[in-house]
């Protein structure tokens, strides 16, 4: 054999040897990230305690912006020195419905505002938890008190602006304090917050149907910011290392992604423009939605139904927060990565919804009923669907901060939509009640056409 064929002979010896190695190692990687997978899942007995906290946290943050919303018209009723429900038989013109001077977006903007301050103030605060979540749930517990006892407009709005406050510092303080647990907190998180939805809604309205006040109603609802603080302290673990890099929390993204943590202004600010596909399209879904629910569910009225017009509002809400729920609890079903086609089809409802209070052509209010549930399902899970890739997707090293800045995009859109509602609600309401104060719960003979 000659040199030249013999150093050929190495070679391919040499390749194959190489080969050989390389599907071995992989084989043994494959073998390895199956067993961690299987140790990941039995290591951590006490996960369900962050699972189940994260859960509540949802549920308590968003229960009192659920609840103003809902009791919204009943709000609006007292504010004007309304308080008889249910009397009075004065018919009203053919076309017109029943319909208040003040426009529900009212309570919106006191509802979103301050919260929309404070989550744009939270990223660059210091990251205090227990601080935070201390203060959120007492100024939630004012909140309620205020506008249960408020005897003119500008308390009762100062309440709902507590509320506001407490759960716009509840948000980005959870969604970042989430970056030091397993993952699946967010999805818990999600359903949590959908969870509000149907729970608050439907609590609203069933303590007043039974016969409670508003002010009975609001103030049994100060049960839930103590059941909040209590699930922080004594439910959920404490990080055991205050660096989120100790928390392997950035395990699905690739380790050559892994980046420094940002330590200025300014390099926080530079970051921001990278969010934006993130934020734009939750903040169109959530302007769409906003407008419907508090521009013009207060117009869709059905007379002379087994509801009048104050139960169909209330319903409408739980309806929606229904749909909202069931989308926000799905991620680990269906995970969906265009979030702008929600936002089209959300806004296709706006076109829906605005024909219908000025035409009034749906047939049933239970068609009605499937539309707010579609509705609920595109705000939900633009919502849960969003946080989620995040999750996957930020380097762990840069989510805190990421989870702080998108929790403004919900807001920035919902505070949009309740400007653009009250000029819209009372161009509506010159156009379809004469200019006519009508009290809603007082109508008894309204003919659709």
């Amino acid at each position: 054999m000659t040199k030249k064929s013999f150093n050929l002979f190495n070679s391919k010896q040499v390749i194959a040897v190489e080969k050989n190695d390389k599907e071995i190692t992989t084989e043994n990687d494959d073998a390895i990230k199956d067993v961690e997978e299987s140790v990941e899942k039995v290591k951590d007995p006490g996960l369900w305690r962050d699972l189940v906290a994260y859960w509540m946290f949802g549920l308590c943050n968003n229960f009192g912006y659920v609840v103003m919303l809902t009791a919204a018209h009943d709000i609006i009723n007292e504010l004007s020195g309304d308080h008889n429900e249910g009397h009075g038989n004065e018919p009203l013109a053919p076309g017109v419905r029943p319909c208040n001077v003040l426009s529900t977006g009212a309570i919106l903007l006191a509802d979103i505002i301050p919260g929309l301050i404070i989550k744009t103030l939270s990223p660059f605060l210091p990251f205090w938890a227990t601080v935070r979540v201390t203060v959120a749930c007492i100024v939630a517990i004012c909140g309620f008190v205020a506008v249960a006892f408020a005897d003119s407009q500008w308390l009762a709005l100062g309440g709902v602006a507590m509320t506001s406050f407490s759960s716009g510092l509840g948000e980005p303080t959870f969604l970042a304090y989430s970056a030091f647990f397993n993952k699946n907190v967010i999805s818990t998180w999600s359903s949590g917050t959908g969870g509000a939805g149907i729970v608050g809604a439907l609590a609203y309205s069933i303590l007043r149907g039974v016969g409670l006040s508003n002010q009975q109603t609001l103030l049994v609802m100060i049960s839930v910011p103590a059941v909040e603080l209590v699930v922080f302290y004594f439910l959920l673990r404490k990080p055991a290392s205050k660096r989120i890099e100790d928390q392997h929390m950035g395990d699905d993204v690739a380790k050559e992604d892994i980046v420094p943590k940002m330590k200025t202004v300014t390099e926080k600010l530079i970051y921001i423009k990278s969010l934006v596909p993130y934020m734009l399209p939750i903040a169109l879904v959530y302007f769409f939605e906003y407008f419907i629910n508090q521009g013009l569910f207060e117009l869709v009225y059905f007379p002379d139904i087994f509801l009048d017009s104050s139960e169909q509002y209330r319903w409408y809400q739980v309806t929606y927060q229904i749909g909202v729920f069931v989308s926000r609890s799905s991620v680990n079903i269906i995970q969906i990565k265009q979030i702008w086609v929600m936002a089209i089809l959300q806004g296709l409802n706006v076109v829906f919804f605005s024909f219908e209070a000025v035409y009034m052509f749906t047939p049933s209010i239970w068609i009605i009923f499937g539309m707010i549930f579609f509705e609920g399902l595109l705000g939900g899970g633009a919502y849960v669907n969003t946080f989620y890739r995040m999750s996957k997707e930020i380097p762990a090293t840069r989510r805190e901060f990421a989870m702080s800045v998108v929790t403004l995009s919900d807001s920035i859109g919902i505070t949009a939509a309740g400007f653009a509602a009250i000029p819209t609600h009372n161009l509506f309401y010159q156009g379809l009640t004469g200019g006519l104060s009508i009290n809603p719960t007082s109508v008894k003979n309204v003919y659709r056409q």
